[in-house]
């Protein structure tokens, strides 16, 4: 999770967006950027797509032992 919230963090600073801002463009609350950023453990995966759908991301499925 740590890799998400950082992620997005990052991208959204470099585009020089708000969380305000980035809730608007993404379609999702302003809470949900807030716990997104802060890294809730919890949260839907539907909407985390959303936000990372502005950054040309989604989240997908890995090998959980990969090198």
């Amino acid at each position: 999770m740590d890799t998400l919230r950082s992620f997005v963090k990052q991208k959204r600073k470099e585009l020089k967006l708000t969380q305000i801002e980035l809730a608007l463009n993404a379609g999702v609350g302003l809470n949900f950027i807030r716990d997104f950023e802060q890294g809730k453990k919890t949260l839907r995966l539907d909407k985390v797509n959303d936000v990372l759908s502005l950054f040309g991301k989604e989240v997908g499925v890995i090998d959980k032992n990969r090198e």
